[in-house]
C-alpha cells in the first residue's frame, strides 16, 4: 500500500466522523458516508519527493527546505480528490490547517498537483487552474521560490493590472474573474478571512495588481 492510501486510511476516519452529518450528497442531500466517500476520492498525484522536485533548477539548500504534503479537497466536480502541495517547511502547519478549513467548507479547489506536472512552466500551471505553492521562478523576489507562498485556483482568480499598468496582460490569459464562481476569492469570503488569521498576506492588496489567487507568508 503506498504513501498516499496509508495517509487516506488515516485522515478519512477522522474528517468523516466529524463532518458526515454535515456534508450533503450533492445529488441527493443525504449524508455522505466513510464507505461512499472512499469510492468517491479521485486521485490527482501521488508523487516521492524527489519526483516532485525533479528538474527544479533550485538550489539545494532551497530544496532542503520543502516538503511534500498530501491534501485533501472538494473539486470542481463536487467529488473529493486527493492532490499534494510541494511547500516550504514553516507553511507546513498553516496549509495543512487551510486544506482542511476549505474542506469543511467545500471550497472547490480545481486541482493540487506539483507544479513539475506542468514542466516548472507558472502560464501552464495556472490556465489549468492548478493550486502550488513552490516554483523557483523570480528568485529575487518571488515567496514562490522558497515555497513561503501558494496561488490558489488561478483561472477563477487572475492577476489583473492596476491602472498605471493596464497595458500588461492579465493572466492566466482568458481568464475572467466573477465573485459568484465557487472557488473564487472576495474579501468576504471566508477561506479568505482565515487565511488572514493565519497570518498570510492576500495578493489582493499588492500595489501594481491584484493577485487574488496568492496567498503569502
Amino acid at each position: 500500500m503506498n504513501k498516499i492510501f496509508l495517509y487516506l486510511s488515516f485522515l478519512l476516519p477522522i474528517i468523516f466522523a466529524s463532518c458526515s452529518h454535515e456534508k450533503k450528497d450533492s445529488e441527493n442531500g443525504k449524508p455522505i458516508e466513510l464507505k461512499e466517500a472512499k469510492e468517491q476520492i479521485i486521485i490527482d498525484c501521488n508523487y516521492t519527493f524527489d519526483e516532485a522536485i525533479a528538474g527544479s533548477v533550485a538550489p539545494e539548500y532551497i530544496l532542503n527546505q520543502l516538503e511534500l504534503i498530501d491534501v485533501l479537497y472538494y473539486s470542481i466536480d463536487n467529488k473529493v480528490h486527493a492532490g499534494q502541495i510541494l511547500t516550504n517547511k514553516k507553511m507546513v502547519p498553516v496549509l495543512k490547517h487551510m486544506f482542511e478549513f476549505m474542506y469543511e467548507k467545500q471550497f472547490p479547489i480545481g486541482r493540487a498537483i506539483p507544479i513539475v506536472k506542468f514542466k516548472w512552466n507558472d502560464d501552464l500551471s495556472m490556465k489549468a487552474n492548478n493550486t502550488y505553492s513552490f516554483c523557483y521562478r523570480n528568485a529575487g523576489y518571488s515567496k514562490h521560490a522558497t515555497g513561503m507562498a501558494i496561488d490558489i485556483n488561478p483561472y477563477f482568480n487572475p492577476v489583473r493590472w492596476k491602472d498605471a499598468f493596464k497595458n500588461r496582460t492579465n493572466k492566466p490569459v482568458g481568464a475572467i474573474y466573477n465573485p459568484k464562481v465557487p472557488g473564487t476569492f472576495y474579501p468576504e469570503n471566508p477561506v479568505n478571512i482565515e487565511f488572514k488569521k493565519c497570518g498570510l498576506r492576500w495578493g489582493h492588496s499588492f500595489t501594481r495588481n491584484w493577485d487574488d489567487h496568492h496567498f503569502e507568508k
